[in-house]
């Protein structure tokens, strides 16, 4: 019960220093007007907590052509931001048809309905996972041997076909704090949780990061992006050192290395979009680094 109370607290005292952050998001994306798919997911939730005049689409599941083009037309959006997607590796697996129908099928539908908007899609750094070479890969290397990898590779490639102005974001791993869905730092801080990684290179992202950036990215030419933090570190020696960081004398455990999903994100360095490295994200000179230092306080919290 105190650990409840304590973590309530922290959260609390984070929430308000973060609208710090928020304040300065929103002022950037002020007079445009944004519809948000996957509103209630990991990244959507935060992109509407973030964005100024941020509007939540409902579930498209299901939804035929004609009642997305409806749900865009009414909106008045001048930008649409797709989150909303099957993610997991696995679940995409087993059913195939679900994930093309989320992953490829209803994208297309919003690219068609999306005549007079900036379209912006999220798409995944799974599609480097058949890559022959070690990587860091650029964005014309791109060699997916999952389904889900197959299916995002499949929507960049149709939704640009019929908007040519739109942006795909090829995201990695994300963490945020505080969130009320499982990320990578909620398993850091998570005592009871078994850590196990190898030793390949994936870079992790700051999800604030991301919702910071996101006014440069309404302004980005048309295209494919490598987009997030880049790294030269393995993911095993990217959790000892924030292990570390947050006082916990725990150690990962490893295990074989999988196959790097190592990404250069020079292409969209060259636009201003510039994202921290991942194990530099707590060294931040600026509000956020206050916010991060109490992830060391969480984690304090946690072991007494």
């Amino acid at each position: 019960m105190r650990i409840i109370k304590q973590q309530k607290i922290l959260f609390d005292i984070i929430r308000y220093i973060f609208k710090l952050a928020v304040v300065r998001i929103q002022k950037a994306s002020d007079n445009m007007k944004i519809l948000i798919t996957g509103a209630h997911g990991f990244v959507g939730n935060r992109l509407m907590q973030d964005l100024h005049d941020a509007a939540a689409a409902p579930s498209m599941r299901g939804m035929n052509e004609e009642q997305i083009r409806k749900i865009v037309e009414e909106s008045k959006a001048e930008i649409i931001i797709h989150t909303a997607a099957i993610s997991d590796v696995g679940t995409c697996e087993k059913n195939p048809e679900a994930s093309y129908e989320a992953n490829v099928r209803l994208p297309c539908f919003l690219a068609k309905a999306a005549k007079e908007q900036k379209l912006i899609c999220f798409s995944s750094d799974q599609v480097y996972r058949g890559c022959a070479g070690e990587g860091p890969y650029k964005e014309e290397d791109a060699a997916p041997c999952n389904v889900y990898g197959s299916h995002k590779l499949e929507m960049e490639q149709r939704v640009l076909d019929v908007q040519p102005d739109a942006v795909m974001l090829r995201a990695e791993w994300m963490y945020d704090y505080p969130a009320e869905r499982s990320n990578y730092l909620r398993m850091l801080l998570n005592e009871k949780q078994v850590l196990t990684f190898g030793k390949q290179y994936r870079g992790i992202t700051y999800l604030r990061e991301v919702a910071e950036n996101m006014p440069k990215i309404f302004r980005l030419p048309g295209g494919v992006y490598n987009f997030g933090s880049e790294t030269k570190q393995t993911m095993y020696d990217i959790t000892c050192e924030m292990l570390r960081f947050l006082k916990s004398d725990r150690k990962p455990e490893e295990v074989p290395p999988a196959h790097n999903l190592w990404m250069d994100c020079l292409k969209a360095k060259e636009q201003g979009i510039a994202l921290d490295m991942t194990n530099e994200i707590y060294l931040r000179k600026n509000e956020e680094t206050f916010a991060v230092r109490l992830f060391r306080c969480a984690g304090l919290l946690l072991m007494q």
